[in-house]
């Protein structure tokens, strides 16, 4: 019985080590391979029961694991939408078949990297195969509020590379110096035009005409102006009218010392702000508040336009597309400006090493890895994204040749040892003759 056991105990110590080679193989042959997760091989003894003071050898068991929670180093790349997570989480990810079928919601899939290129239906995919998933933005670029404790609103991020886009003009800002001469009593009286271009909903250049008409008095100077605001999109509407008077002090002069609406929305002098509705909705135009020199003033005798600035812009060609740290996925134009399309969430789980692998460096959470939560990158426990970068294999060469070394050791003494249990038993039969 115990010749018996060490026989078995010297076999199961081969199927060990041959195991535990196999890990070794395997992760040597994917140190090249972005992304690779080591396996490990770990021997646990297995204890008979002895009886009657003999001992029956156990032997030895081996179980393999994949330590996916190990992290290879980033190395730069010359491409915006290679990805890699610096830290704790993964990229959701679909398979490209089942993206292109439509049917139903893909299943979602982890990966901590790839170098994700449009395909010829927009989608960013891998050359495995592998399609980048998301949550999509709503026009305005903000994220809506999504589940996250489930995939079901992950969309494919799609790019439409021949996107055009353009943004309305929503606000303005009038930073005006008026003539103060010309509110005196020998003056004409004569209007002065400021022309400002904005943006429609529709990307369309229209424009804001304002007329700016000084009250002459009798005698002396009246310190007052009419503001009268008309779109090009409605010839001869008045959306507007203001009357500004503005101070003479002497330590204020020249700033706005009240503004009475006339028309259009009120002026809000805590902000120094009034509305007017353009054809193509409300518009905001900031005038400054009252006695600040940032907005509308009047001094001395000239008509100057010091500063004045807009949003919105006409309508643009996508040029290129990145992902920040945070995961929002942006779109540039060649207008210069920049509109959210996606956010990309970083998936983590309680126990990541007990997801099941694929293949592509792919996991899937199971009930050994524990539910997963979709986080904001960067907040939580979870890293961030970094573009233009891939990680590397998490093999470390230099090891597992040390490791084959030590497994090829111990799988010659294991041969050994049924070597010379061969031989005992051999003895054992001479006896007979």
């Amino acid at each position: 019985m115990t010749i018996s056991s060490s026989l078995n105990a010297g076999v199961a110590g081969l199927n060990a080590n041959a195991t535990r080679l196999s890990t070794i193989s395997d992760n040597i042959s994917n140190s090249s391979t972005y992304g690779y997760k080591r396996m490990e091989a770990d021997f646990h003894s297995m204890v008979i029961s002895s009886t009657g003071g003999t001992y029956s050898a156990g032997g030895v068991r081996a179980t393999t694991q994949r330590l996916i929670d190990q992290r290879g180093a980033l190395v730069p790349t010359s491409n915006a939408t290679d990805l890699a997570v610096r830290g704790r989480g993964f990229l959701p990810v679909a398979q490209a078949t089942e993206v292109e079928v439509g049917n139903g919601d893909p299943q979602m899939f982890l990966t901590t990297t790839g170098s994700f290129r449009t395909d010829d239906q927009g989608y960013l995919r891998t050359e495995s195969g592998l399609v980048l998933m998301g949550w999509p933005a709503l026009p305005d670029g903000s994220i809506p509020t999504y589940a996250r404790d489930t995939s079901a609103d992950l969309e494919p991020v799609q790019i439409n590379v021949n996107q055009f886009s353009g943004e309305p003009t929503t606000r303005m800002t009038l930073g005006v110096n008026l003539p103060a001469t010309e509110t005196a009593f020998d003056q004409l009286g004569d209007t002065r035009e400021l022309s400002v271009e904005y943006f429609d909903n529709l990307g369309t250049s229209e424009s804001i005409v304002v007329d700016f008409t000084p009250t002459v008095p009798a005698a002396g100077s009246s310190n007052e102006w009419t503001m009268t605001f008309y779109d090009t999109a409605q010839p001869g509407v008045v959306i507007g009218e203001y009357t500004m008077t503005f101070e003479d002090s002497r330590t204020s002069g020249g700033t706005l010392e009240s503004v009475t609406t006339v028309s259009g929305g009120a002026y809000d002098p805590a902000t120094g702000q009034l509305i007017v509705n353009v054809a193509s909705g409300p518009l905001e135009i900031n005038i400054g508040q009252l006695g600040e020199s940032d907005g509308i003033t009047q001094l001395s005798d000239s008509f100057a336009p010091v500063s004045i600035h807009k949003d919105g812009s006409p309508v643009g060609n996508m040029t290129e597309v990145e992902v920040d740290a945070n995961g929002y996925v942006h779109a540039f134009f060649d207008t210069g400006i920049t509109r959210t399309i996606y956010q990309i969430p970083l998936v983590d789980l309680p126990n990541p090493n007990g997801m099941a692998a694929l293949d592509f460096q792919t996991y899937m959470p199971s009930p050994e890895s524990g539910s997963y939560f979709l986080w904001d990158a960067g907040d939580g426990p979870t890293g961030d994204v970094v573009a233009f970068a891939r990680e590397e294999s998490a093999t470390d060469v230099a090891g597992e040749l040390t490791d084959m070394i030590q497994t090829q050791r111990a799988y010659s003494s294991n041969a050994k040892v049924i070597q010379t249990v061969d031989e005992m038993l051999q003895e054992t039969t001479n006896i007979k003759r």
